[in-house]
């Protein structure tokens, strides 16, 4: 093990952290809106971070699986597996009263909140938290923030990469140093807030080919509001250099990945996501930057730095640290 767990009860335990985690992977048929659960594993940890059992299903998304040569589950080992309401109890059970704990969080939970919508049932989180985020906050020494570089870092050896049980064990293996390490440091969790979907419409899903764009299989209308950006605006983005956390983000037209998911990508790793664009804003993501659109032609007008949404989800994999974090101001509202 590595030094942190030397001096993990050197400290107090924050009286302020999380009761329980729920340890989350999910394994799907792809990452647009549309796409489905194949497997799902859960380890459930207590307050310091010690394994108390675990959870694995396969899912029946009634669909293609997949990139088979990434998760190995065919359509004929998914066959005879349940479907996503026929779990969702057992889900529920090892998810409630508990923070969902995963590596990029805003996936998982992506993915797990529309799987409940489509059952009409309430995913019963309330917060989760981002191994990656969790990463950059205590800054470990990480070529890059994959799971297997994390699993490195902590001497968890991974047996089987894209299995939903085996990616699920290493990372409570890695979560639980990286929790003592910022109970020793009394550093805040960076916790979001879940809220579920609150409507699912189904609509008939064409057969994939290779790549199938996500627009018309589904839609649904969430709940939800984005907590401030810690973070001052550090300006705009330049060219070949990284993304710094701060920096104000909008979007336009349509992206390959759910723009919901996208967002809370952008948010966990520290940027501020702009729904306009003015001159504050230090860069447009858009697949269509020649499109007539208001945000399009504001970015022109401004010389706003425009990227292209790959490029962005690139830069999102490594960005820079903010040279300075703002301290809100307490405030009578509950807002």
């Amino acid at each position: 093990m590595t030094m942190l767990d030397d001096r993990q009860t050197a400290a107090p335990w924050p009286a302020a952290y999380p009761q329980g985690y729920a340890v989350v992977d999910v394994e799907t048929t792809g990452l647009a809106r549309d796409d489905r659960i194949i497997s799902a594993a859960v380890y459930r940890l207590d307050a310091r971070g010690e394994v108390e059992d675990h959870w694995y299903t396969l899912v029946n998304p009634e669909r293609d699986p997949g990139p088979v040569w990434i998760h190995g589950l065919t359509s004929d080992v998914l066959e005879g597996a349940p479907l996503f309401p026929e779990v969702a109890a057992q889900l529920s059970e090892r998810l409630a009263g508990r923070v969902l704990v995963a590596h990029n969080a805003a996936f998982d939970w992506s993915m797990i909140a529309r799987e409940y919508a489509r059952a009409a049932v309430t995913a019963p989180v309330e917060q989760r938290l981002c191994t990656i985020a969790l990463a950059k906050e205590l800054r470990l020494p990480l070529p890059n923030h994959k799971l297997e570089s994390l699993a490195a870092h902590f001497g968890v050896v991974q047996q089987r990469a894209h299995h939903a049980l085996d990616d699920a064990r290493v990372l409570a293996e890695a979560f639980r140093p990286s929790l003592h390490a910022a109970a020793r440091d009394g550093m805040r969790l960076p916790l979001l807030e879940c809220r579920p979907l609150t409507e699912w419409y189904d609509s008939p899903v064409v057969p994939r080919a290779g790549y199938r764009p996500s627009q018309g299989q589904g839609s649904w209308r969430p709940s939800r509001k984005r907590p401030a950006c810690p973070y001052p605006n550090p300006g705009r983005y330049e060219s070949d250099k990284p993304l710094m956390q701060g920096m104000r983000v909008a979007f336009s037209g349509d992206t390959s990945i759910d723009r919901e998911l996208l967002e809370d990508r952008a948010v966990e790793a520290g940027l501020h996501v702009a729904t306009s664009v003015s001159r504050l804003t230090s860069l447009l993501v858009t697949n269509d930057p020649d499109s007539a659109t208001s945000k399009t032609v504001k970015a022109k007008s401004f010389g706003t730095p425009v990227l292209e949404e790959s490029a962005f989800t690139h830069l999102l994999r490594d960005v820079a640290p903010a040279r300075t974090v703002i301290v809100p101001k307490p405030s009578p509202s509950s807002e």
